[in-house]
């Protein structure tokens, strides 16, 4: 059985990433302007992140993100580079998760689901062939997913792979609902591979 025929409503799980995206995204159309003004200000290079990620199937897209490094620390995780390369603005974006605003953009074009796993580098080499052998790339990776909230991260790929491939496994509705929940609430710190 696809991860896409366990969806108790077909198309329905697209249909709600709209739903819910499209306002958000208009709604922190204002704040973003504002936060790109800021970390532009704040440290020299652009105020948006661009970075290849690996989707579903496979297939690499750019992800966008708020910019919480300095520009010259490179196309690495985040749980690979030291403390000092976050900027000042960088650490508040990261508590607060805003740095993943722009990724709404994303779910729009059909390239992420607000719920899934979070995607990975195509430099992940590890996670990407574990991922491959438990189904996890059948679907679209997500803005928040069920191992951000239970707090774990890129830097612990065999349990990250696990609860990935479980999330896919018994994906609902009312489960995405609970994780977009958790999420709001501030559960997990998320992921921070950019």
């Amino acid at each position: 059985m696809t991860a896409a025929s366990r969806d108790p409503a077909p198309g329905g799980k697209r249909l709600l990433d709209i739903a819910i995206a499209l306002p958000l995204l208009l709604v922190a159309s204002p704040v973003l302007t504002v936060l790109v003004l800021a970390i532009r200000l704040d440290s020299t290079g652009p105020g948006l992140f661009r970075q290849m990620r690996v989707g579903r199937d496979e297939r690499a897209f750019t992800c966008l993100k708020l910019r919480t490094m300095r520009a010259d620390t490179g196309d690495r995780a985040t749980h690979l580079t030291s403390a000092d390369q976050v900027t000042r603005i960088g650490g508040f974006l990261r508590r607060t998760k805003l740095d993943e605003l722009p990724q709404l953009w994303n779910v729009l074009k059909g390239e992420m689901s607000l719920v899934g796993p979070r995607p990975c580098l195509p430099s992940q080499d590890e996670l990407i062939v574990a991922r491959r052998r438990r189904g996890v790339f059948l679907v679209r990776p997500g803005i928040t997913g069920l191992a951000q909230v239970r707090g774990i991260d890129m830097s612990d790929p065999a349990r990250l792979v696990e609860l990935d491939a479980r999330y896919v496994e018994t994906m609902t509705m009312a489960g995405d609902l609970g994780i977009l929940a958790q999420t709001l609430i501030g559960k997990g710190q998320g992921d921070r591979t950019a």
